[in-house]
């Protein structure tokens, strides 16, 4: 394709994607690694500068699906969630979040949520394997819906400190939409989460139930979060840290990872033309011309990525 194909090209704050530019060159694929010290140069360069070494190193191809132009891609959103937690359960902290059970490995896949809940040999394969505890079990949910989060934990003294869960493993068993389910039941309309938890607010009694709809776990590593760390999301599936409005996650099997991919997406929720950067996957991400767009973290994430459901074209930018 033409550069000027691209829509909003000339009107992108390239230096804003920059940083996910340097990330993608911690740990680039080597069809970019010959660009990298050219990327580094850049940094302080201005958006024209930016744009034109773009223009002369790289050249603009659509992303098609197998199906054929004029098929819809689909634009989701993901974040990074903020919830409050206890080191120790008590004073309303009773849900668990869990590092890897010693069976993990040994069991493929491993037992379904709801066999986690109560099975006495899946219990105690989990017992000790708790990190912090929360105090909604859909906060939890949603915490591995998501794949990482960020804590404020209170310690068992009283302090209370930030800290980062990060991916480290699932059951292995199919995922499920919560709010599918909802919806195929007739019991809501709007399968928002704030639609699913008011549901779950009115009906108690049936939240285990919700929430065994889904089979999938996750399973976490805990890790520190300095200040420089704090400032960039969860490490992807590309093993760099994301950069909110920049990074998505793509299917691995269409995108190398560390792609420099102009996104143009326009719908109720969001109106985006912007360069970001293949960093990620996730297990519903599939197909060709399909991105989940990393909001950030923080309310206004939580809201974008909810809402965020939209149809999408992508153009890869690959070395000439």
């Amino acid at each position: 394709m033409r550069w000027s194909e691209l829509p909003g090209f000339e009107a992108d704050a390239l230096y804003e994607a920059w940083n996910a530019w340097l990330k993608s060159c911690e740990r680039p694929g080597s069809t970019f690694l010959p660009l990298c010290p050219e990327v580094r140069q850049l940094s302080i360069a201005s958006a024209a500068e930016q744009r034109s070494w773009m223009q002369t190193r790289l050249r603009p191809y659509r992303v098609e699906p197998l199906a054929g132009p004029g098929t819809d891609g689909l634009l989701t959103g993901y974040y990074e969630p903020m919830l409050p937690a206890s080191r120790q359960p008590g004073n309303g902290y009773a849900v668990p979040l869990y590092r890897p059970p010693a069976t993990l490995a040994s069991r493929k896949p491993w037992f379904t949520r709801q066999e986690a809940d109560t099975l006495p040999e899946a219990q105690a394969a989990l017992r000790g394997r708790e990190i912090a505890w929360l105090a909604d079990p859909l906060d939890a949910l949603v915490l591995q819906i998501q794949g990482s989060g960020r804590l404020r934990v209170t310690e068992p003294d009283g302090t209370a400190r930030t800290v980062r869960l990060a991916f480290a493993g699932s059951n292995e068993q199919p995922y499920k939409s919560a709010g599918r389910w909802l919806l195929d039941q007739g019991a809501i309309k709007d399968a928002s989460w704030p639609g699913i938890k008011a549901w779950a607010q009115q009906n108690p009694q049936r939240v285990n139930e919700l929430l065994w709809s889904n089979p999938r776990m996750v399973f976490f590593k805990e890790e520190p979060l300095p200040d420089l760390d704090a400032a960039f999301g969860p490490r992807g599936a590309q093993g760099v840290a994301l950069t909110p409005g920049r990074s998505i996650a793509v299917d691995r099997e269409s995108i190398p990872y560390g792609t420099p991919v102009w996104l143009a997406s326009d719908g109720p929720s969001a109106r985006l033309q912007r360069l970001v950067f293949a960093q990620d996957t996730g297990s519903a991400i599939v197909g060709a011309v399909r991105a989940d767009y990393f909001a950030g973290w923080g309310p206004d994430a939580a809201d974008l990525a909810g809402r965020l459901k939209q149809g999408l074209q992508l153009w890869v930018l690959w070395p000439k």
